[in-house]
């Protein structure tokens, strides 16, 4: 059988795609920069930056500038998020001024709200020379209905903005508060275990969602990890990226893992709760309703979480 060059190139891009989507691949994602009040509380330095110079990763940070003033040290804060911004492997997000419910803000102020939160990040953007072009939902709450989805999505359209989606999110924030309340008590040991749980439940959560899109793909997908900047991820955030290279994943930047054919679906999903897009894209909630409930459980954590936040 001869191969004429034409068929050699097609071979060989069929083979390296394959190969490409083969691998286990995931973007790692920050949510609610700059997290000012700790890096007050830790003698004006982000711990979490810190630890991601080391690791030398792609990330996708999302601002909320609105936390640049919840301290009286605004200049320095000010700083702060110049520091996170000017990092040459950090690709910028708008994650609104306030960080409001869409869903209960309404398409007006949540518009101006968003129009709030780029003011800052566009000026150091332009003077770092990166595009701001990603927009994510606080609370992924993308609205309450499908005429709310539709104006706030038509809107970020014609400003530039792409929304970010996510496929694996393990509640960190939720480990967080437990994990700094037994910090504050000094009670160490609790608060060691309040780690290790984090880290042990987002690998279940990391196979729960790789077996999920698998099913779905009969392919790997270039998954999107959702997290915040909080003390938790920089003392433990190093402890998964390990685990998850000893499983074979790589990391890949926001713009990479978004080229993955998968986040050009149509999101079926037109309610207020966040969920992973892995859910959106399905074209039955009633099937995704039944998936949410075989997820691993964070029942003891969120029980946690609260006693501590309402009690």
């Amino acid at each position: 059988m001869k191969f004429n060059i034409r068929t050699t190139v097609l071979f060989f891009s069929v083979f390296f795609s394959v190969q490409l989507y083969a691998q286990k691949q995931v973007a790692i994602t920050i949510d609610d920069i700059p997290n000012t009040k700790r890096f007050q509380k830790d003698g004006f330095q982000s711990l979490l930056l810190k630890k991601l110079d080391s690791l030398q990763l792609p990330i996708a940070i999302f601002i909320n500038e609105g936390k640049i003033y919840e301290t009286d040290s605004v200049s320095m804060n000010f700083r702060l998020l110049e520091n996170w911004v000017k990092r040459s492997y950090i690709t910028l997000g708008n994650h609104s001024f306030s960080h409001l419910h869409y869903s209960d803000a309404g398409l007006t102020v949540f518009a101006n709200d968003i129009d709030k939160g780029e003011a800052i990040t566009k000026e150091l953007a332009k003077k770092y020379s990166k595009p701001l072009k990603h927009f994510r939902f606080p609370f992924n709450d993308l609205g309450k209905d499908t005429l709310q989805h539709k104006e706030i999505e038509n809107y970020l359209t014609q400003k530039g903005y792409r929304i970010t989606p996510y496929t694996v999110e393990s509640e960190d924030w939720a480990y967080s508060t437990v994990y700094e309340y037994y910090l504050a008590k000094n009670d160490i040991a609790n608060a060691k275990s309040t780690g290790e749980k984090y880290v042990k439940k987002t690998i279940e959560f990391f196979e729960f969602f790789e077996m999920l899109g698998t099913q779905q793909y009969k392919r790997p997908v270039r998954h999107i990890y959702l997290c915040h900047d909080n003390l938790l991820n920089a003392d433990y955030l190093p402890k998964i990226v390990k685990l998850l290279k000893t499983k074979g994943y790589t990391f890949v930047s926001l713009d990479e893992a978004l080229q993955d054919s998968v986040y050009q679906q149509k999101d079926n999903y037109y309610k207020k709760w966040g969920v992973s897009w892995l859910y959106r894209w399905m074209k039955s909630q009633k099937e995704a309703t039944a998936i949410i409930k075989k997820e691993p459980d964070n029942a003891e954590i969120e029980k946690l979480y609260d006693k501590i936040t309402k009690g």
